[in-house]
């Protein structure tokens, strides 16, 4: 705390104040451009031991965070609920193994995320055995308090309140959160440690050393919420608050930056130092209005506008609406839910109560929810983040310019009018298939993926925010080759959330699939047509079919398409076989190849010798799921591209690959390895 002191004040000095953001900014772009972070240990087969610093329980899962010389998270699948606590000191057998990045462009990467957390490596966990249980006296506070949370009917809201912890909550629910704004609400913030600031100096202002030990409560407060940096940014300035804001905030992001470069990545970090920063700088303008509610509205538009680039790259969109969201639920929230939280916590009598609450605000916000107005606008490069921020800080300098913030989004939002580029993309959706096609201002998909086996809903997690994230809020033509669930099963989640100009189905038998997908496109009113031959002009761009052959098999029925972009030729097979092939050998006189969508995900029924020899691809895709139970691709199909020198991808090893189509530049989610894609 004293050197802390001694740097706020030698801050004083602007040239000091300039060189540590300076160098701030230069080494957190080093360290994570490069990737670099010291570890003690390696990849491959390991025995650990540790204490449980973090816990989660699923149906057939469970997921810990252990402090060994360093932290790791820990995944163990097993059906049992084993007799671990927080702080138990344990030994874990398995192999441990760098984290993933994300294998769709744009997405969520989840090893950043935990670079964010100080977390290197994960481990698969093969046996775990308890060696002593919890001695930590803060360990075992925290035990209680969660024994205590699990007790009572709100236990998710109070875990998410208090502690941060949302695991307990509703997937949906969650989601409309999101969407009307309101999600930080959700995420234990400065607002948290001020009231619960607010309430010790009530009880401790008579005493002497007061702020120390209210410093020491948020502190413990913070490892109650595993220190998350929203929190230390909040403490840390209460510690502070005898100095000067507007230095102490940048001096704590420095600081925080300076001790892991990757908070960089964390969310939480952007909108809580973000946030709090232009409330520091430009909060004043709302101490011209003296109604209350006036002025939580100015303070929810400041915050609102401060974080629009972050939304924008978290979420790809924003909603217009949230400010006078969050004018009802801050309140709502300050005043009622978080201390009823904290009051059933203490006396779980009052559980009913704040039940009751609870679903008032559940209930305003699915109707409110119902009025939100969404922009859809595509991830933004650092640069263009600048350009926002730039732009952001001059218009609360000078409000009259308001509209040029309104401009550059209007622009944003309505950029892929402006865009004349043409991209091939192979989204990687497991086992299953699913092609964008970006052809100028056009968007059009082949099929959607799916996965059966599974309740995970791969167009909420994985496509739909794919598509908004390239700023896409109407898909121009979805065509379905054939109507097995890997390729059409998302298609009615697509329905609902984008726009669909038109729908295209092979004309082979229809099954119940694609007979429950019709019904949801007549009552949506949105036209659809079956194909089998022919062509089907899309912009400047001709999508030609050539599968006629009615074999009465779902996979050799497939719709089969040739198409032409910028002189490169493109041959799609969905699941098409060897029967197929030889067939549009001997009908068409097709060109020579640039790119192939292999036919059924790489299986050995497809992609013979002779049809490689015939239409001889520079470029080979395969979408293909990893370690999926078919093991596609076949290898023999893997012998025959590489004994004709074909160039192949594979989702299941590169993730997702992107093709410009006036360039002919590739890329994939495994070239950019070292940072995501």
């Amino acid at each position: 705390m004293v050197l802390v002191r001694q740097l706020l004040i030698r801050l004083k000095t602007n040239l000091v104040y300039k060189l540590l953001i300076g160098f701030t900014i230069i080494y957190t772009f080093y360290i994570t451009n490069n990737l670099i972070y010291h570890t003690h240990y390696k990849e491959g087969n390991v025995t650990l031991t540790g204490y449980i610093t973090n816990i989660i329980y699923k149906e057939d899962k469970i997921d810990l965070t252990i402090k060994a010389k360093e932290s790791i998270n820990v995944s163990y699948y097993t059906d049992e609920k084993l007799d671990l606590k927080l702080g138990d000191y344990i030994e874990v057998k398995g192999k441990l193994t760098k984290p993933y990045n994300n294998t769709i462009f744009n997405l969520f990467n989840y090893r950043k995320y935990l670079l964010s957390n100080k977390i290197f490596f994960i481990l698969n966990a093969e046996e775990i055995v308890k060696i002593k249980d919890n001695s930590n006296i803060f360990y075992k506070i925290k035990n209680i308090i969660y024994e205590r949370m699990n007790k009572i009917k709100t236990k998710g809201y109070v875990k998410a309140f208090v502690l941060g912890d949302r695991q307990d909550l509703s997937d949906d629910i969650e989601t409309i959160y999101q969407e009307n704004g309101i999600t930080h609400l959700l995420a234990v913030s400065g607002s948290h440690t001020t009231f619960l600031a607010v309430i010790l100096l009530f009880f401790l202002k008579k005493f002497k050393y007061s702020h120390i030990i209210i410093s020491l409560i948020l502190v413990f407060y913070a490892f109650l919420t595993n220190f998350t940096p929203s929190i230390l940014r909040a403490v840390f300035i209460f510690m502070l608050n005898k100095y000067d804001k507007k230095r102490t905030i940048v001096l704590i992001g420095c600081l925080m930056l300076l001790y892991n470069p990757y908070y960089i990545y964390n969310a939480g970090f952007l909108f809580s130092f973000v946030i709090c920063f232009y409330l520091i700088y430009f909060g004043h303008l709302s101490n011209h209005f003296k109604n209350y509610f006036v002025k939580l509205f100015i303070t929810s538009l400041i915050c609102f506008i401060a974080s629009i680039p972050i939304m924008i790259n978290n979420f790809y969109y924003i909603n217009l609406v949230s400010p006078l969201i969050n004018l009802i639920f801050v309140p709502f929230v300050t005043f009622i839910i978080f201390p009823l939280c904290l009051i059933v916590l203490i006396l779980p009598i009052f559980d009913n109560l704040l039940l009751f609450f609870l679903n008032i605000m559940e209930q305003l916000s699915i109707i409110f929810n119902s009025f939100n107005i969404n922009i859809t606008m595509c991830k933004i490069n650092a640069f263009i983040f600048i350009i926002y921020y730039i732009v952001i800080t001059f218009i609360f300098i000078k409000p009259k310019y308001f509209y040029v913030l309104i401009i550059m989004i209007l622009i944003h939002t309505n950029i892929k009018y402006f865009n004349h580029k043409n991209y091939l993309t192979m989204i990687d959706v497991g086992q299953g298939d699913s092609i964008l096609f970006e052809i100028g201002s056009k968007n059009v998909l082949i099929d959607t993926g799916g996965n059966n086996l599974s309740d995970y809903n791969m167009a909420k997690g994985k496509l739909i925010p794919y598509f908004k994230s390239l700023g896409i809020k109407k898909i121009d033509y979805l065509i379905l080759t054939h109507g097995d669930y890997d390729h059409l099963g998302e298609g009615i989640n697509l329905i609902n959330e984008f726009k669909i100009s038109n729908v295209i189905f092979n004309s082979g038998k229809v099954n119940d699939l694609e007979k429950e997908l019709i019904l949801k496109l007549q009552s949506k009113k949105i036209p659809y047509q079956f194909i089998s031959q022919g062509a089907l002009k899309i912009g400047n761009v001709n999508f030609n079919f050539i599968n006629d052959k009615d074999l009465s098999d779902e996979n050799e029925d497939s719709l089969i398409i040739y198409t032409k972009i910028n002189n490169k030729n493109i041959l799609l097979m969905g699941d098409s076989g060897k029967t197929s092939e030889n067939y549009i050998i001997s009908e068409y006189n097709l060109p020579k190849m640039d790119i192939l969508k292999v036919g059924h995900h790489g299986s050995k029924n497809s992609s013979s010798s002779g049809f490689i020899n015939e239409i001889n691809p520079k470029i080979a895709l395969i979408s293909a799921g990893v370690r999926n139970l078919y093991n596609h691709p076949n290898q023999e199909v893997i012998d025959i591209l590489n004994d004709n020198n074909v160039h192949t991808y594979i989702t299941s090893i590169d993730g997702s690959i992107k093709i410009n189509l006036d360039t002919f530049k590739i890329y994939t989610c495994s070239n950019v390895y070292a940072n995501g894609c």
